[in-house]
């Protein structure tokens, strides 16, 4: 045999022995890091890029002569800032993971995890309103909402890879959830705004118009004393996901701002109702978080006991002309005693009409019912948000605890009063449930809704409009109560077609970013209405969006948008 034959076989043989050694070796686990920031305003002049690697996380690699990642973490690759910047200016949509101009790339969320859909979700269907024609009802008549709780309750589903359920999509809660960009009116309780432009998802001459309220805003200096009353779901349900710990810590965050002047009592309820802690000053923080925090889970679920000793103690610590608030932490279900909602609201009314508002705060997903806290919300004179994490705490009781805390307007109500000479047919998007019959609108007797201190509602109306007309669109009417006076007043302005933005492009940002917010909604919830566009179209608009206005939140609808593809 050949000399050189013999080396290659010996080869070869090496080769094999190698390879068989290195299969059989055993895995290493190597523990990683994921340092990460959140997005962040910066000099247009800084450049530096940001490392990103994967915290909490174990991969397995195979050691042979270098390393083999067999369960791969993968960081999509970040764009030269000065590429951004040009694509910004160019009005390219941007990828979700490049910055935005003059910024850095905010942290690429995980993808959703995915769990198993929740049971014992309990939502109401309120249907879609259809197109209207002006020359037979040239009249829109509606409560204002300033409810979060649909959009937050959709984002989680979204975030545990979940498709939110059709029934729990409120357009007009959606649209609430994001900043609106209004000035605040500097000298009266409201000021009313409007805007439009052509739609870039149709093309049969569809315009959307966002109409607007703004509510002033008032100091936690010179806010009038609180007496708040918390009233805590401490049921089992409660100890599901960890639903009366997440209570605790977002309670802690209100009582934290709480001033010297304020009264907070607490009654919890499981089978029964109790106190178990009466109105206290707001300077003994270390009394009430002690209540707080010995909180345990218990029993079944007597909302209606818990609710009404909740109002029982709030009426005895009443504060004239101060603040007077029950605060309901709960999942929403109710087995024992009366466990309607229309049954366990009818009972609250009276106490709503004497002064006493209610706030609800759902928690959970799986035996949550929507429906209870929502209606709760609504006869209580108050309003309704969702907590699933501590920002969403912090948003609540501290970047709008004016909102949530001090109301400026009762019964408000708005009448949009379309011109049939210019507008052929129109559509509210939202506010299903939030309808008034029109010759209601000056009938104060209505219940309608409670504004809060710098507090934002909008509705987004798709308008078609007569060919070639100009002039007036529409006449906006807004009516509301002093609570402090009871005064009933009125205020209202006009929108013309001058007003209307030549394209989507060219109208206001926030004014783009509240039309693709409610197309998302339509999508989510199956609308008839929505047609010639899709997630992908969307999520290229809030991509652009989360780019040129540099917004954490934009950026986290985007990437919701992506989710629901």
């Amino acid at each position: 045999m050949k000399l050189y034959t013999k080396r290659s076989i010996l080869f070869l043989l090496i080769a094999a022995l190698l390879f068989v050694a290195c299969s059989n070796a055993p895995a290493e686990v190597v523990e990683v890091t994921r340092i990460g920031t959140d997005p962040i305003a910066v000099d247009e002049t800084t450049q530096d890029n940001e490392t990103i690697v994967v915290e909490g996380e174990s991969v397995v690699v195979t050691r042979v002569v270098t390393e083999i990642v067999t369960e791969q973490v993968e960081v999509e690759a970040v764009a030269p800032a000065e590429e951004s910047a040009d694509a910004a200016v160019a009005g390219s949509p941007l990828p979700l993971a490049t910055a935005p101009a003059g910024g850095t790339t905010p942290e690429q969320p995980p993808a959703p995890r995915v769990e198993v859909t929740p049971s014992a979700m309990f939502f109401e269907e309120y249907g879609v309103n259809p197109y209207i024609l002006t020359e037979v009802d040239n009249l829109s008549t509606f409560s204002l909402d300033v409810d979060t709780g649909s959009y937050s309750i959709a984002r989680r589903y979204l975030q545990d890879g979940l498709m939110p359920p059709p029934e729990a999509i409120r357009v007009e809660e959606f649209v609430n959830s994001f900043d609106q960009g209004y000035a605040i009116p500097p000298n009266t309780a409201f000021a009313v705004y409007a805007d439009g432009a052509p739609s870039p998802f149709h093309t049969d001459g569809t315009y959307f118009l966002r109409i607007g309220v703004q509510g002033y805003e008032s100091s936690e200096e010179v806010r009038p004393s609180a007496n708040l009353v918390f009233v805590i779901d401490v049921s089992g349900s409660m100890a599901q996901e960890n639903r009366l710990g997440l209570v605790k810590q977002s309670l802690e965050i209100l009582v934290n701002r709480m001033r010297a002047d304020d009264t907070i009592g607490i009654v919890v309820y499981g089978s029964d109702a109790r106190v178990v802690l009466p109105p206290t000053n707001g300077s003994d923080r270390s009394t009430i978080l002690s209540a707080i925090y010995s909180l345990e889970t218990e029993g079944s679920t007597n909302l209606e006991a818990g609710l009404l000793l909740g109002y029982e103690q709030a009426n005895r610590a009443y504060k004239f002309d101060g603040i007077n608030r029950v605060i309901l932490a709960s999942d929403g279900v109710a087995n024992v005693g009366n466990t309607s909602a229309d049954g366990i609201a009818a009972q609250i009314r009276g106490y709503a009409d004497s002064g006493i508002q209610l706030t609800t705060i759902g928690f959970g997903l799986g035996n949550y019912n929507d429906i209870m806290m929502e209606q709760l919300a609504d006869q209580g004179d108050g309003n309704y948000g969702y907590i699933d994490t501590l920002e969403e705490a912090e948003n609540l009781f501290v970047d709008n605890i004016m909102s949530t805390l001090q109301v400026i307007g009762l019964d408000a109500k708005i009448q949009v009063e379309f011109d049939p000479n210019v507008v052929q047919q129109y559509r509210l998007i939202g506010y299903e449930n939030r309808a008034i019959a029109d010759e209601d609108f000056r009938n104060d007797t209505i219940d309608a809704a409670e504004f809060g201190a710098g507090h934002t509602a909008v509705a987004i109306y798709a308008v078609q409009l007569v060919p070639g007309a100009q002039g007036r669109i529409a006449t906006v009417n807004l009516r509301w109560q002093d609570p402090d006076t009871r005064v009933v007043k009125e205020i209202n302005g006009v929108f013309t077609t001058e007003n209307l933005a030549r394209s989507f492009d060219e109208a206001p940002l926030h004014y783009q970013l509240a039309v693709v917010v409610s197309q998302y909604a339509e999508l989510l919830r199956d609308s008839y209405w929505v047609e010639g566009f899709n997630m992908r179209d969307l999520q290229i608009r809030a991509e652009r969006l989360a780019s040129q206005m540099n917004d954490e939140a934009v950026w986290e609808l985007a990437n919701l948008i992506s989710y629901s593809r």
